[in-house]
């Protein structure tokens, strides 16, 4: 099978590797289409991102769908032929924070595309991958697998919403890339009362108008269109930090409501933030990381209609332009969600 793999920083290539066998309680699943995320062009640009590293080649991915196609002993489904999205967490189920059902803080975690551990686990940018019967998810009938490949970002979105009090705020999402346009379908379909959502780019903000966003700003260019959310101590019930940046988390204070909510989701930056003003606005700061049983909630909404995702994938490239595909994902004026095709 060919298979997407890094070796160091910038070094991507298609190689072959041999097809894996599914055992007890595994399937097989003949890869469809795979999400670039973040995180892999983390890895792809910097080999990593904040402590974590890579130490070996690895293949990337962990945002993928596609359909089963042989099963493993002791599985009774889902059946070959079932199209599915693969959950890519994989806990341990025995540790203290399994057992206690917080999984997504598992010791022992397996993570599809992830270099957290050594050796690193290698992801689903392949033609084949062996999976627990459990982690392929099927799909409604008749949702298409580019559909499909968008369950893990989306879970991870639901998981940052449920972290908060949206239902019938006022939230701000900053940073309008892949996840932050999410955040803005995740938080609709929450109740948010109003979204606004910023960026330093004029063509991600077109795809997050176009998922339901009340009102876009440009930050770069139009940044007094944020002065006056900071009146009578700030304007947003909720705000989502969604660009990674340390500065766009520290500018959330002022405008966020005193016992307001702040949810960072973003990753790979450091932040000086005004312990008086978190103080004496009583602003709860959250983290979320992930994603739970999100991930089936996740396809279930796009296989019922009930999110479209759809309007997102701005590209999909042929396997054998992995690299091209990945330059091209790297470029927030040119995409939003960059998928390729492995079939």
């Amino acid at each position: 099978m060919r298979a997407v793999v890094l070796r160091r920083p910038l070094d991507l290539h298609v190689e072959e590797r041999a097809v894996p066998s599914p055992g007890p309680g595994e399937v097989l699943v003949r890869i469809a289409r795979g999400g670039i995320c973040g995180s892999d062009l983390h890895y792809f640009r910097h080999g990593g991102f904040g402590t974590v590293r890579m130490k070996e080649p690895m293949i990337l991915g962990h945002e993928i769908a596609g359909r089963v196609e042989a099963l493993g002993a002791g599985v009774s489904g889902p059946a070959v032929g079932t199209a599915v999205a693969v959950n890519p967490a994989k806990p341990c189920g025995s540790c203290a924070f399994c057992r206690t059902g917080e999984p997504i803080h598992c010791l022992d975690m397996r993570f599809l595309g992830s270099a957290m551990r050594t050796p690193h686990v290698q992801g689903g940018f392949a033609e084949h991958l062996v999976c627990r019967a459990e982690n392929a998810v099927p799909l409604a009938k008749g949702s298409d697998p580019a559909s499909g490949a968008f369950a893990e970002p989306l879970a991870v979105t639901l998981h940052a919403v449920a972290q908060a009090p949206v239902y019938g705020s006022r939230v701000l999402i900053m940073g309008a890339g892949p996840i932050g346009t999410l955040l803005v379908l995740g938080a609709r379909f929450a109740g948010a009362r109003e979204i606004v959502i910023t960026d330093v780019q004029d063509r991600p903000l077109q795809y997050a108008a176009k998922a339901g966003a009340d009102r876009t700003i440009n930050v770069a260019s139009n940044a007094e269109a944020m002065d006056g959310y900071a009146a009578n101590k700030g304007y947003f019930d909720v705000i989502f930090e969604a660009a990674g940046q340390g500065a766009t988390v520290a500018s959330a204070l002022p405008i966020v409501k005193p016992r307001g909510t702040l949810v960072t989701v973003g990753q790979g930056a450091t932040a000086e933030l005004s312990i008086s003003m978190i103080v004496t606005k009583e602003i709860q700061v959250k983290g979320s990381f992930r994603f739970d049983t999100e991930f089936a909630l996740a396809v279930d909404l796009i296989g019922s209609g009930r999110i479209d995702v759809a309007p997102l994938l701005s590209n999909t490239l042929p396997l054998a332009e992995a690299r091209k595909a990945f330059e091209l994902a790297s470029d927030k004026s040119q995409s939003m969600k960059v998928q390729i095709a492995f079939d």
